[in-house]
């Protein structure tokens, strides 16, 4: 009977665990290109640690070519096993930050795009006193749509998310930060735009609206929007801000966006009254992570921060 081959042998290095990490980034990015930026590294540097990783492991873990990429079996149990060490690793680092003031470990925070706009000082404020208190924690800082902090955070890859919640999600704990104000604009090249005080509500439908996510079925903070005429979609505020610009389409855009950009000759706001809302920021994470110590100095630090 031939020896069984042991495709891990020997003890974990530090590279072995910075090739799981770059897996790990692949494969939550969904591929080599999409994790470039990721990790900051080349195309060529990443298949060259999968490539290293395989060898190393003995398995082919992803399939990359003009079919796209994809997780094999091997390579999703490898993935799952990485979660699952990263995970005790954070948890060993938890338990040495509680026997002294130390604090080590990594924090990723989630924001949503343009957040920081008009909150900017308020969210320094609290890196600040963050950063105070554990010199040593390496922060990063991921921006994102706001629907895609929610996922990020539920399939583990921040820490804390800060957005905009639309349901309850019992596996987040979350507190109320700060709110922002929406407005219905449209651009100088638009038919209503020396028509602002003057608008019949019904006359909307005959124009075309860019959805976001408030105007996505279900999401809708009035009625009448279930009956616009939604043909684009731009939930990232800068691609919304440009199909609104060109004078074709009305859409949402925060008021302190519009300030920041110096776009208030440009685009004018529509039946603020009617159709103007407020979106209530929120710093969420999961009830149950292995760098609680971190998570929650954060919180705290948020806590004490007038937002």
């Amino acid at each position: 009977m031939g020896r069984r081959k042991v495709a891990l042998s020997g003890q974990l290095a530090d590279m072995d665990l910075r090739l799981l990490k770059v897996f790990k980034a692949v494969v939550e990015c969904g591929g080599f290109t999409p994790a470039e930026i990721e990790l900051n590294l080349a195309n060529s540097t990443i298949s060259n640690y999968i490539s290293d990783l395989e060898k190393r492991l003995d398995m082919r873990l992803c399939e990359r070519g003009r079919a796209g990429f994809s997780l094999t079996e091997q390579g999703q149990t490898v993935y799952n096993a990485t979660l699952e060490l990263l995970s005790a690793l954070d948890q060993f680092k938890n338990t040495i930050n509680q026997s002294h003031n130390r604090i080590l470990g990594d924090l990723h925070l989630g924001f949503a795009e343009h957040m920081l706009g008009a909150h900017n000082s308020s969210i320094l404020n609290v890196l600040d006193q963050f950063s105070l208190k554990a010199p040593d924690v390496r922060i990063r800082i991921s921006t994102m749509s706001s629907d895609d902090v929610i996922a990020a955070l539920l399939n583990q890859q921040v820490d804390i998310g800060i957005t905009v919640i639309n349901q309850p999600y019992p596996e987040l704990s979350n507190i109320k930060l700060f709110d922002e104000e929406m407005q219905l604009y449209c651009s100088q090249d638009h038919p209503l735009f020396e028509r602002t005080d003057k608008i019949d509500p019904a006359e909307l439908r005959q124009y075309r609206f860019v959805e976001s996510p408030r105007l996505m079925a279900g999401r809708e903070s009035h009625p009448d929007m279930k009956l616009w005429n939604k043909q684009a979609k731009a939930h990232h505020q800068e691609a919304r801000a440009t199909l609104i610009l060109s004078g074709h389409y009305l859409g949402f855009l925060p008021r302190h966006l519009v300030s920041n950009w110096q776009l208030e000759k440009e685009l004018r706001p529509l039946l603020s009254e009617r159709y103007g809302y407020t979106n209530s920021f929120r710093a969420l994470w999961r009830k149950r992570q292995q760098n609680q110590l971190i998570i929650q100095l954060f919180i705290d630090c948020l806590g004490a921060s007038t937002i």
